[in-house]
């Protein structure tokens, strides 16, 4: 038995090997023009058999011209310029769940440890584009020198090409154009890797004030540590008097963070709370919720407990923050909604899909591995059977109830005042949420445009699917989701009542303006 497995494990780990050279191969070489234009082919006839409103924003004429204009423009190229060419096109749909990725190179074992040995404290900035300017806002290291620098160039390339350049690799839903700017900033560092690959220096020309200056970041390794350095390092602690102990918490203790953690949901990698509230403003009345994202945590225990201490408090203005929001799961969203309404509701109307069984399509793909698809198989027959009730087909076209039942208001439902700070990252589940709250006069909107659309957005279960030759990979929504409220012209995002972008100069000087004018309004009252 044990000469069993480990056979097995070397047959694995051969096979293994070969598929890392197949793979890395076939992104590299220069793949014909049949090869390519069957990619094209592939991906639109995907397109065209699962998205369910591919159509919405740009004409079947429209899109049969641009995939044929992108076959006439093909020449033997690899995958990478391949990605490059037909980002173009899928860009163009006018679907913010929609995109491509280039295929990446797969590290061999040796690759991966040299990797995991290296850093590059670029990779500890993050950034954001103001009003046509890309500027450090973090910094995860201690060089606080660097803070709300402009970035002018990257390795002697003006950032306003780079800039232009990535704004034609992702799409907003519709024809918004506040989410463009969001993204740019928030993921400047993935597409700059995804353009120019692995580097082992990054050059930055950065201007504080009328000061400008180079500064360069290396690909270095990490310092081992070792036995010896290890026991220095605490004998030296010992013996400095001043150091302050590092804190022990009890076994209580820990349980309790671990809860807090899970509720609030904290994201370890960034050292932040994804749902946050705070009591603010003149004598510290005004609630502030802050969402980052309604993606992971206890939600439904946090909500709880946050408007059990609305109630406790007698509050009477909340402030909600879906700034940078990208959105996440939509059970979360409705139930937030009812502790936000004293009236009984429908959030979700049936969504558009093209297939009955979208669950089974989001899981059946050549990306995923076997084993996934085993156990989905082994429950498909209680799916099928579920999914015979839950789609149906009216007027020519599917429809999936998904969520659409009428829920009830919360009994802790908040009836005071309500202000939403909104902006162009503010997506998907987050835009749907301001949907409704728009529609329904229940708050104030402070702020930008929303990236995502007010008539909803294309999402729900995702299918992932790699082209055949260039192993280019697809994403994209299969039903589509919308309240019960829509407005025309479609295509664009919940708008505020009152718009106000902030600057470079709001950063550098720690100014909120969308948040201290919604305090000046309450004071006001």
């Amino acid at each position: 038995m044990r000469l069993y497995i480990l056979i097995l494990l070397f047959i694995i780990t051969i096979t293994s090997c070969v598929s890392v050279q197949k793979h890395n191969r076939q992104i590299s070489k220069l793949h014909s023009v049949k090869e390519l234009s069957a990619d094209v082919d592939e991906l639109y006839s995907q397109l065209q058999k699962y998205h369910p409103r591919l159509y919405q924003y740009k004409s079947k004429v429209v899109l049969d011209f641009k995939f044929d204009s992108l076959k006439q423009s093909l020449t033997p190229m690899n995958s990478k310029d391949f990605y490059k060419k037909t980002v173009q096109v899928v860009s163009q749909m006018g679907h913010g769940h929609t995109g491509i990725t280039p295929p990446k190179k797969i590290k061999t074992k040796e690759e991966r440890k040299l990797y995991r040995r290296q850093k590059n404290n670029f990779n500890t900035l993050d950034f954001e584009y103001l009003n046509k300017q890309l500027f450090i806002s973090k910094t995860k290291e201690k060089d606080g020198a660097l803070l709300f620098a402009e970035v002018l160039k990257i390795n002697n390339e003006d950032v306003s090409v780079l800039t232009k350049k990535y704004r034609k690799i992702f799409s907003s839903d519709g024809y918004n154009t506040t989410f463009y700017d969001k993204v740019i900033g928030k993921h400047f560092k993935k597409y700059f890797y995804r353009d120019k690959g692995e580097l082992d220096s990054i050059s930055l020309t950065l201007q504080i004030e009328d000061s400008t200056f180079i500064k360069t970041f290396r690909t270095i390794l990490r310092k081992k540590s070792t036995k010896n350095s290890l026991k220095k390092k605490s004998d030296s602690i010992k013996k400095d008097a001043t150091r302050k102990k590092p804190v022990i918490l009890s076994k209580l203790e820990r349980k309790k963070r671990r809860k807090f953690n899970k509720i609030h949901g904290y994201n370890y990698s960034e050292k932040t709370y994804t749902r946050n509230l705070s009591f603010i403003g003149k004598d510290s009345t005004v609630a502030y919720m802050k969402i980052r994202g309604f993606g992971n945590g206890s939600y439904k225990e946090f909500y709880e407990q946050t408007f059990q201490t609305l109630k406790n408090r007698n509050t009477e203005n909340l402030i909600i923050d879906l700034r940078y929001n990208g959105g996440g799961r939509a059970a979360e969203i409705r139930d937030l909604y009812a502790y936000l309404t004293d009236k009984e509701f429908q959030f979700f109307t049936k969504s558009e899909v093209k297939t009955r069984f979208p669950v089974l399509n989001s899981v059946y793909t050549n990306t995923n591995n076997l084993f996934s698809k085993i156990v989905v198989g082994i429950g498909s027959p209680v799916i099928v059977a579920y999914r015979v009730f839950k789609v149906k087909k009216e007027n020519n076209q599917l429809y999936f109830n998904y969520k659409t039942k009428i829920k009830e208001p919360n009994p802790l439902n908040f009836k005071g005042k309500i202000y939403v700070l909104i902006n162009g990252y503010s997506f998907s589940a987050s835009a749907i949420l301001a949907t409704y709250l728009k529609a329904n006069q229940r708050a104030i909107f402070v702020g930008e445009e929303t990236g995502g659309a007010y008539n909803g957005t294309v999402a729900g279960f995702t299918r992932v699917h790699d082209l055949k030759h260039s192993k280019v990979r697809v994403h994209f929504g299969l039903m589509q989701i919308q309240t019960p409220f829509l407005q025309k012209p479609d295509g664009f995002g919940v708008k505020p009542n009152l718009a106000i972008s902030p600057t470079l100069k709001d950063r550098k000087a720690k100014i909120d303006p969308e948040l201290d004018w919604v305090l000046k309004d309450i004071v006001s009252q």
